[in-house]
């Protein structure tokens, strides 16, 4: 339990508001993806090994301890290698190099291939029509007895600090690779509760302009919010099953204490996948009232033309009526009918005119 806890806090450090979790580190440069690569043994980074062919040598000749390589956005090429050392399936292998995957898990004999969507929620100063909000990339691990290999896509979602707390705390990485899977998968989901909480912030923002009477709001707006949540939901959701397995299977590649612990992550991904769905109900709902202020700002325009048009129909019609050019009609030769045609025609759109004001049209 006392391991368990210390794991805990190595994994989670303080949250800071609307600051990404996952740090991101330099590409590599020279054209390597090779970001970092080490043997643990007991719990300790080894000295000595200089990269990737070193440490896997090293391990496989001393026969105890994992190493853990560290790549970033690999070509084919880059990683036929340490996938043929470490007999890793093509088809992961090819979902590995291509990214766009789904968050997944899959066994290949002796070794565990996970998908994990990372998400950095994109700072702005004001929320446009086209704001992107939530920026996605991906984190690819391969476990198998003594290796982890992580896979990096995406410019955010480097693992440098993620490492070097583990390195912190021996007894933490005493427990194997499946030590560093499930620091991965805590520190991913810690992710999407940080960038739920800053898509709070501008959900609450669209909400009071919506209905605090400080303007209509702009349907581009909220719809663009709801299709970056639906962004974020198709990394949450589908993590679910995964995570389920690695807590509730007994899996050779994951050491019992750690298994255990999955479920306080598939429990935060729970919370994670309630916010998403309440929020998209809040967005629908906010959307409707929006376009229900549209339709009646729209309605009450119409009703004021309406009566404007109805009170200048008047002295139209009488106009209309005089400029037929009869010879006999009423009060032509009459010296007071010119300004008695006028008096009531004003007459009768200053009666029309307070109807309509008493019936709220104007």
């Amino acid at each position: 339990m006392s391991m368990i806890r210390d794991l805990r806090a190595a994994v989670r450090p303080h949250v800071v508001r609307r600051a990404p979790l996952l740090t991101a580190l330099p590409d590599p440069v020279d054209g390597d993806c090779v970001v970092d690569c080490a043997v643990y043994r007991d719990g300790r980074r080894q000295s000595g090994c200089a990269g990737p062919e070193a440490a896997i040598h090293d391990v496989h000749t001393r026969g105890d301890g994992f190493v853990w390589i560290g790549l970033h956005e690999p070509t084919a090429a880059q990683l036929a290698g340490i996938a043929e050392r470490f007999d890793l399936h093509p088809l992961a292998v090819e979902d590995a190099v291509n990214a766009h995957q789904r968050p997944k898990l899959e066994r290949y004999d002796d070794t565990l291939f996970a998908v994990f969507k990372t998400v950095r929620y994109v700072e702005h100063e004001h929320l446009t029509a086209t704001s992107e909000v939530v920026e996605t990339g991906e984190i690819m691990v391969f476990l198998g007895r003594d290796f982890v290999i992580t896979v990096r896509h995406g410019l955010h979602g480097g693992l440098g600090e993620l490492r070097h707390r583990l390195e912190g705390n021996p007894d933490l990485l005493a427990a194997g690779p499946s030590s560093v899977l499930h620091a991965v998968a805590d520190r991913v989901v810690d992710a999407y509760l940080d960038v739920t909480q800053s898509l709070q912030d501008d959900i609450d923002e669209v909400e009071n302009e919506v209905f605090g009477g400080r303007g209509s709001g702009d349907a581009g707006r909220i719809y663009q919010l709801k299709r970056e949540l639906l962004e974020l939901k198709r990394a949450v959701t589908p993590l679910a099953r995964p995570l389920q397995a690695l807590a509730e299977r007994p899996m050779r590649q994951v050491h019992p204490d750690i298994r255990e612990y999955f479920r306080d992550v598939e429990d935060h991904l729970a919370r994670v996948s309630e916010q998403i769905a309440s929020f998209d109900e809040l967005l629908t709902s906010i959307l409707q009232a929006n376009l229900a202020q549209v339709t009646v700002a729209q309605n009450e325009d119409m009703r004021r033309i309406s009566a404007w048009v109805a009170i200048f129909a008047v002295p139209t019609m009488i106009a209309g009526i005089y400029g037929m050019n009869f010879d006999h009609m009423p009060e032509l030769q009459w010296k007071y009918g010119y300004p008695t045609v006028l008096g009531v025609t004003l007459t009768v759109c200053l009666v029309i005119h307070r109807g309509f004001r008493r019936n709220g049209w104007l």
